[in-house]
């Protein structure tokens, strides 16, 4: 039901009329309209989804060790008909990241459809699918599995329910705190657990329960190749000459004050700066707000004016992210090899419940002979690139 409207829905009519016009009436009295106000949702002691509410188990697991990847995207059809055969809909949010694809059961795809799916989530970053009512949580585990071995999150919650324990929660409750005030606006982007020796590849979530349509709540994902493309080729030579410190201390350091247990000793990873996707053949950012902490080999001065600089493209730069609008049983898959993403606050008092599901990829690596996007499609289709001059004249007219 849309925010603050007891009705949304539009009653079509044919009336004897000598026109034959439709009369158009409301179903529901849409004067209740209040701006910025969304019903909260009762959840009663029978919410079905008991089961996946969040715990953090005290137990310990050994360090991970390394596990062979062969990506599943490699092998989907470079026009992905296997996918987009069975959809009745599809489009893109913006040349550069998102495509949303109706008519999809994600619970029952073939192994082809599979492969095609993590052909587009590699090529677009993320891809959306709504109201995936068969897809409950053994169903995603058990497509995740299919592109990896799935990973297992050594700080956050798990479900309730026994043997889930790859599964990462995302719950915020009606009595949750804020903690805005806790964190910059660009610590909050980030790409899932990069501080490990494999970071996830694909990854799916998706929303069991949340705010109405208007009430917050949404996720913006904003693409690494696009951000790449932001730069001018100068920079980009410079920054394939480097190496980022991934660490998961400051995680691990949060959840022992909490009182928590880490399940696996926290680790500090360095990989590339710019890194090469094995199925597009892309060169991205390998950059996350959230766990990069230092760049390798040069002084704290000018580390921290790289972190700066890619803190700022990341997250402010409008034509290279989307944002996605959830609706309960609504799916997000993205790459994290790709893609840095953020929450938004300011949904407080509906409660947010998730479940996300990801699996283990490759070492980041760089191949130097690899194109960007924006040179691979240039070439391909004749789009012009961008102008990285901007030592023009400024006529902001906007």
């Amino acid at each position: 039901m849309a925010p603050g409207l007891v009705e949304t829905a539009i009653e079509v009519t044919q009336v004897a009329t000598k026109d034959l016009k439709a009369t158009v009436k409301p179903t529901g009295n849409i004067h209740n309209y209040v701006p910025g106000r969304t019903t909260v949702k009762k959840h009663d002691e029978t919410y079905k989804y008991e089961d996946l509410r969040p715990r953090f188990p005290d137990i310990t697991w050994p360090a991970l060790t390394p596990v062979e990847y062969n990506d599943k995207g490699l092998l989907g059809d470079a026009n992905f008909k296997n996918l987009i055969s069975a959809a009745t809909d599809v489009f893109d949010y913006n040349p550069k990241v998102g495509t949303e694809i109706h008519g999809v059961d994600l619970a029952n795809l073939t192994d082809l459809q599979k492969n095609d799916l993590a052909r587009l989530i590699a090529t677009r970053g993320v891809v959306f699918f709504r109201d995936q009512k068969n897809f409950g949580v053994d169903e995603q585990r058990a497509l995740g599995k299919y592109f990896g071995e799935l990973h297992s999150h050594a700080t956050t919650a798990m479900p309730r329910r026994e043997g889930l324990e790859d599964v990462h929660v995302v719950y915020t409750g009606e009595d949750s705190p804020d903690l805005r005030a806790l964190f910059t606006p660009t610590f909050l982007w980030h790409s899932d657990v990069t501080y490990e020796e494999q970071p996830p590849s694909y990854t799916s979530l998706k929303v069991l329960s949340g705010p109405p349509r208007g009430g917050g709540g949404d996720t913006l994902w904003s693409s690494q190749y696009a951000a790449y493309d932001m730069l001018s080729p100068y920079m980009q030579k410079y920054l394939e000459s480097l190496t980022a410190i991934h660490s998961a201390d400051l995680q691990a350091q949060g959840t022992r004050e909490l009182g928590r247990t880490v399940r696996r000793e926290p680790v500090t990873t360095a990989h590339p700066l710019v890194r090469t996707h094995p199925v597009t053949g892309w060169k991205s950012l390998f950059f996350n707000p959230g766990f990069v902490t230092k760049i390798v080999g040069v002084p704290k001065t000018e580390s921290d004016a790289i972190i700066a600089l890619l803190n700022e493209i990341v997250a402010t730069s409008p034509e290279v992210q989307v944002r996605f609008q959830w609706n309960e049983g609504d799916v997000a898959f993205w790459d994290n090899r790709v893609c840095n993403h953020s929450a938004s606050y300011g949904f407080a008092p509906h409660r947010r419940h998730a479940v996300r599901v990801c699996c283990r990829a490759e070492r980041p690596y760089l191949d130097p002979e690899s194109k960007s996007q924006e040179d691979d499609l240039s070439a391909r289709y004749g789009i012009p690139k961008a102008n990285k001059d901007g030592s023009g004249i400024v006529n902001y007219n906007d």
